[in-house]
């Protein structure tokens, strides 16, 4: 008959209870608030806005429409997440423009808690 050591659950005990704040540690750094600055887009039209239309024309149009306000940094679309009258509100003022956004990033996805205009 084969047995574990009578010390091996002890030790895994212990491995478990130091692995276990570095893993939730990362997780809440992932989590957590981080700022973007880029142009203020839509969801739809990304980084193309509608031939010959302004991009915050553009934009607004498309929100109106039922996409999302975006967040354009270089070559990647964030879709902002947020109801938040006044953040909607600011996100409308800077259309076409560049802004600062705050917020949780979730793969493509920032749920927005500020924006600044930049």
């Amino acid at each position: 008959m084969n047995r574990s050591p009578r010390w091996f659950p002890s030790i895994a005990a212990v491995i478990l209870t130091l692995a276990a704040p570095a893993f939730f540690h990362v997780h809440a750094i992932a989590g957590g608030k981080s700022t973007f600055t880029g142009e203020v887009g839509d969801a739809m039209c990304g980084k193309k806005h509608m031939e010959g239309e302004p991009a915050d024309e553009c934009t607004r149009a498309c929100v109106a429409h039922g996409s999302k306000y975006a967040l354009i940094v270089g070559e990647k679309v964030y879709t902002l997440d947020t109801t938040d009258t006044a953040v909607l509100a600011t996100l409308d003022k800077q259309a076409g423009k560049t802004a600062s956004v705050t917020g949780s990033l979730d793969g493509d996805t920032i749920t927005v808690s500020s924006v600044k205009a930049k």
